[in-house]
This record gives structure tokens, sequence and C-alpha cells, in this order.
């Protein structure tokens, strides 16, 4: 079969069924009968000369070659959509660039990465927040131009991807100014019996901080877990208890004396990276925030 024969229309049912697993659901969402869209994708298959799908119960299962044209199709109207997105932004004469930033990032942290954007008037942001693995496929999809994250990403041959590390810090011990002022506590040595606010298990660190405490045989209590680090950031002005994180988190209390820091340690570090992928439309403005120029 030459390109000039596949049918894009067939192949765009065939992704969004794909996408949702439901050919019912499929056929509401694009305003096509379950008759028609089922036709079509039946003559795509024939076209192929492969089926794509395999049905179990109500199920749409992919078969290996519906998993493979699943790929392309994805790169396909990604990057259909990526197109749509550099088309509108240019359009109003406008860049536009959208940022994912893992749930568990310091707000503060992703703030002070994109400033330089904030006083660019050729600039459209689009912020978005979640967990890493939703935030890739969207990256994938083309529907995000890098996302941010506190860990790397595994090699995958099938998911290629580039991820540049933007720095680390050290992460400190805060607590209020009264009654901590002038006081210093070794990490973990010193923490043993005292009330903290951690970051959640799902955060980078907190591992770390559990193996330092464990080695150290120190068993804190830990009156708060969060993930979040907006809501640990207020739990930190608030609670009047001690907090571990990165000192980017409470920059504006630490500055304003509301908080001050107690400790810090160099083996608890939390690292920041970008990912990008590997053949994305180039924007001259990202590219200039990963070399670090403003």
């Amino acid at each position: 079969m030459n390109l000039d024969q596949l049918n894009f229309h067939h192949l765009f049912y065939f992704w969004r069924v794909a996408k949702m697993g439901h050919l019912t659901r499929a056929a509401q969402a694009l305003h096509v009968s379950q008759s028609a869209l089922s036709a079509q994708i039946k003559q795509l298959e024939d076209r192929l000369g492969e089926p794509l799908f395999e049905r179990e119960k109500r199920r749409l299962l992919l078969t290996e070659t519906g998993q493979l044209v699943l790929s392309y199709a994805e790169n396909i109207f990604g990057l259909g959509q990526e197109m749509l997105g550099r088309l509108q932004g240019s359009s109003e004469g406008m860049t536009r660039l959208r940022v994912g930033s893992v749930a568990t990032l310091s707000r503060n942290y992703q703030e002070n990465w994109i400033r330089p954007l904030l006083s660019d008037p050729s600039v459209t942001l689009t912020l978005e927040s979640g967990l890493l693995h939703d935030l890739l496929d969207r990256l994938l999809q083309h529907q995000l131009d890098v996302v941010l994250a506190n860990e790397p990403v595994p090699s995958d041959p099938q998911q290629p991807l580039h991820c540049r590390f933007l720095g680390s810090q050290t992460i400190s011990l805060v607590g209020p100014a009264s009654p901590w002022r002038g006081q210093t506590l070794a990490i973990p040595q010193g923490l043993d019996g005292l009330e903290l606010a951690l970051p959640g298990p799902r955060h980078a660190l907190r591992a770390q901080f559990d193996a330092l405490c464990f080695s150290a045989s120190v068993k804190p209590r830990i009156r708060a877990e969060v993930d979040d680090m907006a809501m640990l950031r207020l739990i930190a002005r608030d609670s009047g208890w001690l907090t571990v994180l990165p000192e980017v988190v409470v920059q504006d209390e630490l500055r304003s004396g509301l908080l001050v820091k107690v400790g810090e340690s160099s083996e608890l570090k939390e690292n920041f990276y970008a990912i990008t992928t590997p053949h994305r439309y180039r924007i001259e403005r990202l590219e200039r925030l990963l070399a670090g120029v403003s």
C-alpha cells in the first residue's frame, strides 16, 4: 500500500477509539454512529491487512499490530496538535510555551525557573501539574513542551526522552522563629522524638530521609506527610512543627523571618530536571531557558 492510499480520517478514528478503549464512548465523542465508526475502522483494517482490535467481552483490546499503529498515530496526531498550538500562538504574534510540573515539585522552584518569561510580552504560558507518568504521556503526545521533575526518567527505547539536569538544592530543617532562632540541630541525629512535617512517600527525597534516620536509629514523631509542596509550606508556616523540605519552598518565610533554618544535610538533596522529547519543534525561548539564559 502506498501512502496516498492510507485514509488518515480512518486512522484518526482508530486513534480515538484506541485511546478511549470503548467504541460506544468514542462514537459519542466523535458525533458519529457506532456502526459508522466500526465500519470505518474495519476499512482501515482491510487496507492494512491486519486486525487492530480484539474483543474481550465488552472491551476492545489492541492487537500487536494495533499497538504498533497506535504508536505511529500518537506521533501523527500529537504533532498535529502541536502544530495547531504553535500556529495559534504565532497568529497572535506570541510564543506559546506549555510547561508541565510534577505535583511534588516546589511551586517556588517552578516560578523561579519560568521567571524570565513572566516579563516577556511575547510569551503565553500554559502551566500544568500532575503525576510524572501522566505528564510524560502528554509530552510524548506533543501536548506539553517540557516537564519539570525532581527525579530523572529511566531510559526506555520505546519512549525516547531527553532528561536535562538543571541543578540541585540541599534539604533544610526549618521551624518557627520562636523558639528556634539561633538554634541548630544535626540531621538526622538531633531529630529523635521531635515533631516533624515531612514530604509524602511519593516525594523523591522522602526515601533519602527515611534511610538516614534508619541508619542512625533515629525515630522522629511524624505529624504530617504532605505531597504538595504548597501545602507543606503552609504547614511549616502555621503548625509550629519542624519541617524537612527544600529551602526554596519557604524562601519568602525565611526572608521575612517568620521561619528560620535550624539545620541542613549535605546527604539530602533534591535534584531538578527538565524533560523534553528529542524530535520536538524547536522553541527558541525554551532553548534559552534550558541553557540557563534569561
